[in-house]
């Protein structure tokens, strides 16, 4: 009973995770079809999604602003936006043609995101109940779904663009359910104090970009990594990307259930340990089930840690400033959600597509050994780095 208060608590932003959940499960299942569509290499499919992230990634400093503009309306105009976006990948051929796409695409799901990810803080806030991670879940179960059904219909011969379009049309009619009030703004005078904790920000968002840029590495890479290491059909090769999408929803709803009042550091500290170990154990496995088992490992581990990490920041800012202070984190974190696949894909074409994801590996680690104990000492010290600032709340 109380998953479905939670669930009917934060009833709106939900829908939003589940929209961008069904479009990168797709879009995850079909990367090699789509590789193979606009008939580009590894560098240059990379690097394709390279410039198509790096014009998103700056799209999220809209986010507070389309909030704040649009209203109850911006997270429906914000997903509806990305559904139409979505279906032209599918279409073109070509380098420019597909950047200029994703880079539409991503740009709408970047500003989606902040948004959605500020309403789950404003209603954790306003009810007391902690959301994040069931949102996530909710997302990662409609994207392990959307990709085992897309590697079907792969297999059966429907093209991108289709299984796109049905997507959108999903997506347009959650839209009304997705309208919902902003928080009230405080008034001006009040703004301007306290600032932001922006050192703290910082590493928070790298905990966040270190996980994000791993799980969308894994995302558009593992079916391409499964079909070249073990020469598998297409729907074989899908189920990389949905035993990630279904195993970072069980941890998800894991977290949202099992770990109400574990510290968020000794959670991330689990959580970067397991994920890096799974990624090293998916892409040097000599057989396939070992991979798919490597996969889900990471996604076990990985699950937790963008939501722990936003959440925590939702608790330590203010609520007049926590739409800019998420939008913050996120514009750091979705670096990573953005250039993780075309830096895998730059690595892959260099060294070759296991020591690339080595690579993800070393970084999900550093959350362990680095980030966290950073945070810690931030948190103690206020902030910034020193004991200028009022005291955070400890994340360990």
């Amino acid at each position: 009973m109380r998953l479905v208060t939670d669930i009917r608590a934060s009833g709106a932003p939900a829908r939003a995770f589940l929209a961008m959940g069904l479009f990168w499960g797709i879009f995850g299942a079909y990367v090699p079809a789509i590789k193979a569509q606009v008939d580009l290499g590894d560098a240059a499919f990379g690097g394709a999604l390279f410039l198509a992230a790096f014009g998103a990634a700056l799209s999220m400093i809209l986010g507070p602003w389309v909030d704040r503009q649009l209203g109850r309306w911006a997270m429906s105009v914000s997903a509806g936006l990305m559904a139409v976006c979505f279906v032209v990948p599918g279409l073109v051929t070509g380098w420019w043609p597909f950047a200029i796409a994703m880079l539409f695409a991503m740009g709408f799901t970047g500003v989606l995101d902040v948004i959605m990810n500020t309403r789950v803080s404003q209603i954790e806030a306003e009810t007391g109940r902690s959301l994040m991670n069931l949102n996530h879940a909710i997302y990662s179960f409609a994207y392990g779904l959307a990709a085992i059904l897309a590697g079907v219909a792969r297999g059966q011969g429907l093209g991108a663009a289709q299984c796109f379009l049905i997507a959108a049309l999903m997506t347009l009619a959650l839209c009304l359910g997705m309208r919902h009030h902003p928080a009230h703004q405080a008034p001006e005078e009040t703004v301007t104090k306290p600032r932001l904790p922006h050192m703290l920000l910082l590493m928070a968002g790298l905990v966040t970009l270190f996980a994000f840029m791993s799980e969308q590495a894994v995302d558009n890479w593992s079916a391409l990594h499964l079909e070249r290491m073990f020469d598998v059909r297409a729907h074989e090769s899908a189920l990389g990307p949905a035993i990630l999408g279904l195993t970072m929803g069980i941890g998800r709803l894991s977290g949202q259930v099992v770990l109400q009042g574990w510290p968020e550091g000794r959670v991330l500290r689990m959580a970067g340990a397991l994920s890096a170990l799974g990624v090293l154990i998916g892409v040097w496995a000599p057989v396939l089930w070992l991979a798919y088992l490597g996969f889900a490992l990471f996604g076990l581990g990985v699950s937790v840690t963008g939501p722990m990490a936003l959440a925590w920041v939702g608790k330590v800012v203010p609520p007049h400033l926590r739409a800019q202070a998420i939008s913050r984190v996120v514009m750091v974190a979705y670096a990573g959600f953005f250039f993780g696949p075309p830096m895998l894909g730059v690595l892959s074409e260099v060294f070759g597509l296991r020591i690339a994801f080595t690579v993800i590996a070393a970084s999900l680690a550093s959350i362990t050994l680095v980030l966290v104990p950073m945070l810690r000492h931030l948190a103690r010290s206020g902030g910034q780095g020193d004991a200028s600032d009022a005291p955070a709340p400890d994340p360990v």
